[in-house]
C-alpha cells in the first residue's frame, strides 16, 4: 500500500486568515483553505489576498477554488500557480476540460481533487478520475442531494458512494473522500458516518472543525480487534506454509492473507511502530 493517504481534510475559511495557523496545527492530514462556500461574494478578493500572504510565508497548502462556471474562477486560477500550492480542490467538477484549465495554470506537480457534487459530474466521474494530475475524487454529498432533489444520506446515496469507489479503483487513483458532517458536536454521528464510509471503501473525509479530527483518524485506521485478527491469520498462514487452511472455522487463503497484511501495514504506518 502506498502511504501517506490523507484521512482528514480540514477546511478553513479563506476570509479568516486569523484561523490559518490554528488549522494547520490542529493535526489533520491536510488543510484546505476554502475560497468557495465559506467566503461571501463581497469578500472573495480579500480572501485571495489573505491566501497570497499565507503562501508567501512558505506554507504548503491545498486550495478549494470557485467553480469553473463562476465569476471568480479565473482570478482563483492565478493563485494555483504559486509554488506552495500542493493541491487544488475543484468544486462542482463536471468536465475534463475544467480540470485541464487548472492543470495548465497550476504549478508543476500539483494534485487535483475534483468535487463530484452534481448529476453531470457524477455521470462523468470515470473521465474525471482518469484525467491527468487527479489524485482522488471527493463526494460533495450535500450539493449532490440538492442537485438531484434527494432527501436522506444513508441508503439513498449508497449506490452513488459505491460507484465512486469503483470508479476510483478502475482509474487507479486513491480511494475517494467522503463529505462533511455539518453538526460539529455530534461526534457519535460523525463516527457512524465515517465508519460507514470506510466500510464502503472510502479513504478519507472532509472536516469543518478540529474537534472532528481524532474521531476520523480513529475510524480510518485498523482497530485493535482487526489487528489481532490479522496476526492470527498470518500465524495460521505461516504454519500452513501458505496453503489454504481453516482458522476457527474460517477459510484462510490468499485474499484473506492479503487483507491481513494490509491491515498490519496500515496499523504500523499510523502507530509508527512495528507490530
Amino acid at each position: 500500500m502506498d502511504f501517506p493517504i490523507a484521512r482528514s481534510y480540514l477546511f478553513v475559511p479563506g476570509n479568516r486568515p486569523d484561523r490559518f495557523t490554528k488549522a494547520f496545527a490542529a493535526g489533520a492530514d491536510a488543510v484546505i483553505i476554502d475560497l468557495e462556500d465559506a467566503v461571501p461574494p463581497a469578500q472573495k478578493a480579500d480572501a485571495r489576498k489573505a491566501v497570497v500572504n499565507w503562501l508567501l510565508m512558505g506554507k504548503t497548502t491545498l486550495l478549494r477554488i470557485n467553480g469553473a462556471r463562476s465569476e471568480w474562477f479565473q482570478n482563483d486560477l492565478e493563485l494555483c500557480a504559486a509554488p506552495n500550492v500542493a493541491g487544488v480542490v475543484l468544486p462542482k467538477a463536471e468536465l475534463v476540460e475544467d480540470l485541464a484549465q487548472v492543470r495548465r495554470k497550476a504549478n508543476a506537480g500539483v494534485q487535483i481533487l475534483p468535487l463530484v457534487e452534481t448529476a453531470q459530474g457524477y455521470s462523468n466521474a470515470l473521465s474525471l478520475a482518469r484525467a491527468q494530475s487527479v489524485q482522488r475524487l471527493i463526494f460533495g454529498e450535500l450539493d449532490f442531494q440538492l442537485d438531484l432533489g434527494m432527501h436522506g444520506d444513508d441508503e439513498e446515496l449508497l449506490a452513488f458512494r459505491s460507484q465512486l469507489v469503483l470508479v476510483s479503483r478502475v482509474a487507479g487513483i486513491q480511494p475517494p473522500v467522503a463529505g462533511i458532517n455539518t453538526v460539529i458536536d455530534d461526534l457519535e454521528r460523525l463516527r457512524a458516518h465515517t465508519l460507514r464510509s470506510r466500510r464502503l471503501g472510502f479513504g478519507g473525509k472532509l472536516l469543518i472543525h478540529p474537534k472532528q479530527i481524532a474521531v476520523v483518524h480513529e475510524c480510518f485506521q485498523p482497530s485493535q480487534e482487526e489487528i489481532e485478527w490479522a496476526k492470527r491469520v498470518l500465524a495460521a498462514a505461516a504454519k500452513s506454509g501458505g496453503a489454504a487452511v481453516a482458522m476457527n472455522g474460517e477459510l484462510v487463503d490468499h485474499p484473506i492473507i492479503a487483507k491481513a497484511e494490509t491491515i498490519l501495514q496500515e496499523a504500523e504506518h499510523y502507530s509508527g511502530r512495528h507490530l
